[in-house]
């Protein structure tokens, strides 16, 4: 089972219809599952010379996944201070959990549309290497306001960044919306502002951060989008200011097979947003010392099934039996309210419990529970059914004739 060791600081930062369904599986798709493992040969069926030319297989793919991964986080090292972070390989998903899931006619619709994607604006889904999402919390403005966090997402894979920015750019001129180009540090970004969140952000000042959302392009192949806030501390961190650091990067990367991973500090990033370490203007010294909350969580696959799995920091024994029961009871709920059944096998299958001063987390889910989830979701909705009696309307009182009567 894996152990939460990131080394994030305690309230600092570390860390057409059919093809409409198809997007919206994959979608899903991306939301719940992971990574690109094949079912191993067993060595013993194979004899002992072929089982060391197996051997030997096996470990140089285990050093080209380990440097793979190393190069990510290399690349993704000139980010910005978080204290969230998920991490997605859209290759793995899409080329080697997707075809496990759907049918090849399905696949072969989607892969079609990556190529219209391809043809229109440079960039093909499959061969994006990696998404990023960066949540970074703040602490209270000076009059004690509440300030929304900052999120970003960034991209890299083999597409051009500046081709894929001109081409956002061209799809947003029809809108007519205020785009401008500012340069900041060693890079010139792309601010465009949305004047319904601006307006909006009038009676709503939570909403005001996300007015203006910048891009910019991080390097030739890699694509910054988010608050403009958020985006301006990316082109710092490029520059060596204010950068992740390595543990937080290491941590989220543990595990080279996973497809989505993630790792974050949610209570001490409570602590952040509600002025335990001060405000914008006014740091105070952090009084907390404990990683309670921290935590990691991955899904992987193997040859038949998905497994989800994790663990979260809880201090002691105590807290994490505490924290087990009443997450289990909590799991045990929502699968009693579900009525798919196919959901039910799903959340039936995690085990929550308290292992040491952690509460991990474990499933494996069966990739043809998961497939036939996803073939339900996709299928048309019945027409109406010919003959059927259409309902009616509500009756019309009779009209009443007026009798005339003629006179002899």
């Amino acid at each position: 089972m894996c152990e939460y060791d990131a080394e994030i600081e305690c309230g600092g930062p570390s860390v057409n219809k059919k093809s409409s369904q198809l997007l919206l599986a994959v979608s899903m798709l991306a939301l719940l599952l992971g990574t690109d493992a094949t079912a191993q040969i067993d060595a013993k069926q194979l004899g002992s010379a072929n089982s060391r030319q197996t051997a030997v297989w096996n470990a140089a793919a285990g050093n080209t996944s380990v440097r793979a991964q190393q190069s990510v986080v290399n690349s993704l090292s000139t980010l910005p201070e978080a204290d969230a972070l998920i991490y997605i390989s859209p290759q793995r998903i899409l080329n080697d959990a997707v075809p496990k899931v759907m049918d090849a006619a399905a696949v072969a619709k989607m892969r079609a549309a990556f190529d219209d994607v391809k043809k229109s604006v440079g960039l093909d889904p499959s061969k994006v290497d990696y998404l990023v999402i960066a949540v970074r919390i703040r602490k209270p403005g000076a009059d004690l306001s509440f300030l929304t966090p900052d999120v970003m997402i960034v991209a890299s894979g083999d597409f051009s960044a500046d081709s894929l920015l001109t081409a956002a750019r061209l799809s947003l001129e029809p809108l007519k919306l205020k785009v401008r180009d500012e340069k900041y540090g060693s890079k010139t970004l792309t601010l465009l502002t949305i004047d319904a969140i601006t307006e909006a952000a009038e009676k709503n000042p939570m909403l005001k951060s996300f007015s203006e959302i910048g891009f910019v392009p991080l390097n030739a192949n890699t694509i910054a989008v988010g608050n403009s806030a958020y985006i301006r501390a990316a082109v710092d961190a490029g520059d060596g200011k204010g950068r992740i650091t390595t543990a937080a990067l290491e941590s989220l990367l543990r595990d080279p097979a996973a497809l989505i991973s993630s790792i974050g500090s949610p209570l001490s990033s409570f602590a952040k947003s509600f002025g335990l370490l001060g405000t914008e203007t006014s740091p105070r010294e952090s009084h907390c010392d404990s990683k309670l909350g921290d935590y990691y969580s991955a899904i992987t696959m193997d040859a038949t099934n998905f497994r989800l799995s994790g663990a979260m920091n809880a201090d002691n024994p105590d807290t994490a039996k505490i924290i087990s029961n009443l997450l289990s009871g909590l799991l045990q709920q929502v699968a009693a309210s579900v009525t798919d059944k196919n959901a039910q096998t799903v959340m039936k299958s995690i085990k929550i419990m308290p292992k040491e001063s952690e509460v991990v987390w474990e499933g494996d889910i069966s990739q043809q529970v998961f497939a036939d989830f996803v073939r339900e979701q996709m299928k048309p909705k019945p027409a109406a059914i010919a003959g059927e009696k259409p309902s009616q309307s509500p009756s019309k009182r009779p009209v009443k004739r007026r009798r005339t009567v003629h006179k002899s």
